[in-house]
């Protein structure tokens, strides 16, 4: 039997990293992520490994797009508002086509807002990080188990298509303690880096590392090489779990993160009330599991509903998905607070129960 570990969902972070072979990090402490930099502080330069807090999420995010350009794993950390202070350099690492993993441990917004869990950072991932015409892999795990297992996972997939992947996960996982298993891989076939500027090492000339393009066929040729890349990653990298969906479901729900494991209680005690639920859960955000959705629109009898601690960032995919053939609905809370599922049952009690 394999042995397991009690530890905190930000500090599974910072050794999810480490066992990945992250050989350097770089962020500055905000809540509710701050026990990632703790905990990395203390085991990074026992392993060997470069720490370094920096002056401001805009200093940590450059200093990644220096260590990704030799070659070597990097990772960067943060909560919402320091994100979106990253959100230029993580661009240009885009532009250089550079792989490193960032984490964003989201708090409830907008502005400051608070240090609650939040899933309202969706959009910021998904489609407005920054300038440009780029997406980035986005994972969003629902236990502390699964963070190991993606970012793990994060890591490899950033080598293999060259680009930044983001693992986000809300602040209740990064602040929860759950039992954890280190858990070995199959680990993936990498391409090497032969594009890493790290001394000529035989070249006859230097690698340069660069987003600058003034040439503009040479930047649309570079656009239509991340198109052909993200093509690929949609064919090959989406992710997701199907949970009570084998047979016609009343109503199912979708759900990421937290926000799914809550479902999944709430398809448990809704079959007392005689109202059978089906749950999709991304764990891919971008790629979206688009084609998923849209199959089930024969599953579900009165159509899909968003269950998120947001005003509803992630319907406007789910509407995609299903393309009007469907009906899509949303129950959510926001500014930190976690819905319970007493407040989602009876929210489908009264709109999709038996009395309807």
């Amino acid at each position: 039997m394999s042995e397991k570990f009690l530890m905190k969902g930000n500090e599974v972070i910072g050794e999810a990293a480490l066992k990945a072979g992250c050989k350097c990090f770089f962020g500055y402490p905000i809540t509710p992520q701050t026990e990632v930099l703790a905990y990395l502080s203390k085991e990074m330069p026992n392993r060997g490994r470069v720490f370094l807090q920096a002056e401001s999420e805009i200093a940590a995010i450059n200093m990644i797009y220096g260590a990704a350009g030799t070659g070597v794993r990097c990772m960067t950390s943060s909560s919402s508002p320091g994100i979106s202070l990253m959100s230029e350099g993580i661009s240009y690492l885009v532009g250089a086509r550079l792989p490193c993993v960032i984490i964003d441990v989201v708090r409830g917004g907008p502005g400051l807002g608070g240090i609650q869990p939040a899933q309202s950072d969706y959009f910021q991932a998904t489609k407005g990080l920054s300038h440009g015409d780029f997406n980035l892999p986005v994972y969003a795990p629902n236990s502390v188990q699964e963070i190991y297992d993606l970012i793990q996972e994060a890591f490899d997939v950033a080598d293999i298509y060259r680009t930044p992947v983001m693992v986000m996960a809300d602040g209740m996982l990064g602040q929860i303690m759950e039992p954890i298993e280190f858990k070995e891989r199959v680990k993936r076939p990498l391409p090497e880096k032969t594009w890493k500027a790290n001394g000529l090492n035989g070249r006859k000339s230097h690698n340069i590392i660069n987003s600058l393009y003034l040439d503009p066929l040479e930047l649309e040729n570079l656009n239509s090489e991340l198109q052909k890349t993200y093509n690929i990653i949609k064919e090959k990298e989406v992710k997701f779990e199907l949970y009570n969906c084998d047979e016609i479901c009343d109503l199912i729900l979708i759900a990421y993160g937290t926000t799914s494991r809550i479902c999944k209680t709430v398809i448990k005690e809704a079959k007392e009330l005689g109202i059978n639920l089906g749950l999709i859960r991304p764990i891919t955000l971008w790629p979206f599991p688009s084609e998923i959705i849209k199959n089930a629109v024969t599953k579900t009898k009165n159509g899909f509903l968003c269950i998120e601690m947001s005003c509803g960032q992630m319907v406007e995919d789910v509407k995609l998905a299903v393309n009007g053939k469907s009906n899509v609905s949303f129950y959510g809370r926001t500014g930190g607070i976690v819905p319970t599922p007493e407040e989602i049952i009876k929210y489908i009690n009264c709109n999709w129960g038996s009395n309807k």
